[in-house]
């Protein structure tokens, strides 16, 4: 049947003369529109399938009035966070014919706006929002659009759709992990305490702590995201004349710079110290010495979520709204 088409983009005109039917039939039948015979459409359909056809973009838009782009709004300019959400999307929304581009905005209203006028002025279907941080918002008001917006690991609208990770989830699996290795003095060592993140992990860590029978609470340390705070919390730590036997660190930086500084001081890790870190960093939590134990976010799996339910929206189907906690999963390795 397909010896006449070329090795050219099959198009509607190639499925509708073999077929046997007019460009305008094999259009609707393709479209699900129109009235025919289902025989009919279903021919054609099948037509179109063993030739390989794949309706143009342009085509798909002007006949269901949709781009099947999104934009993706984000101020983590970095990529540390950004980076693995948009794989998500991306991977969420391929199956759908959904193409994502990505719009930095850093902190900068004025650009945020520019930019968001831009994908209005392109007709995206969507818009997702993403960030560096769930307790602060894109410095963009996002309400009141033509097009549904889904945010993700950033602060939303109480209206809205946010899925952010579940933080406290995440820091009981790591408190759990130092219990379950056997460690019964168990410290803390985070960072700033502006940061909402910071507030539910060390909540958490503090209640399996309090409920633990086995194990005690050497208390919470707060500073920054750094490896140099890593070295002055292990010194005041090591100051008392009771150390902690296992650590959770706030994050995967922190953790790095807690081995090195026990290290530093002969101690050695895991044996006598363990040590679990968070955020799943690879080129940190794998390359550190020896390699972290740590919670990942899962945000691949986020961001394909956030793309799904945008996509539910833009066809105009339910979706729950408020804040969605998607789990986080224990990585064990060897620290």
């Amino acid at each position: 049947m397909s010896s006449w088409v070329s090795s050219e983009r099959v198009t509607i005109y190639d499925v509708a003369k073999a077929a046997r039917v007019s460009t305008a039939t094999a259009s609707k039948a393709l479209n699900d529109s129109g009235r025919m015979a289902q025989e009919t459409r279903d021919r054609i359909k099948r037509v179109a399938l063993e030739l390989g056809f794949r309706p143009n973009s342009l085509a798909r838009s002007l006949t269901r009035k949709r781009s099947f782009t999104v934009g993706l709004l984000t101020n983590d300019t970095y990529g540390r966070f950004t980076l693995p959400v948009m794989a998500g999307i991306s991977e969420g929304l391929i199956d759908h014919g959904v193409s994502v581009f990505l719009c930095a905005v850093e902190d900068n209203s004025d650009l945020a706006k520019t930019h968001v006028e831009a994908m209005l002025d392109k007709q995206v279907d969507g818009i997702i929002a993403t960030g560096k941080r769930i307790d602060k918002p894109l410095p963009v008001d996002l309400s009141g659009l033509p097009v549904p917006v889904v945010y993700a690991l950033t602060a939303g609208p109480s209206d809205g759709v946010t899925l952010l990770p579940d933080d406290r989830q995440g820091a009981a699996e790591a408190v759990r992990h130092l219990i379950a290795q056997g460690r019964r003095r168990i410290a803390h060592i985070t960072g700033p305490s502006d940061f909402k993140v910071v507030h539910e992990r060390a909540l958490a860590c503090a209640e399996m702590l309090s409920a633990a029978t086995r194990a005690k609470d050497m208390g919470t340390l707060f500073g920054s995201w750094s490896e140099r705070w890593s070295h002055q919390a292990i010194e005041t730590l090591w100051s008392a004349s009771e150390k902690p036997d296992g650590i959770f660190c706030g994050n995967d930086q922190i953790a790095r710079g807690v081995v090195d500084a026990l290290r530093e001081r002969g101690v050695s890790v895991p044996r006598d110290v363990s040590i679990v870190g968070f955020d799943n960093w690879e080129i940190v939590a794998k390359e550190t010495r020896p390699p972290l134990t740590t919670v990942d976010m899962n945000l691949k799996e986020l961001g394909r979520q956030a793309g799904l339910a945008l996509v539910r929206l833009v066809n105009g189907e339910a979706v729950e709204k408020g804040v969605w906690k998607l789990p986080c999963s224990l990585i064990v390795r060897s620290s």
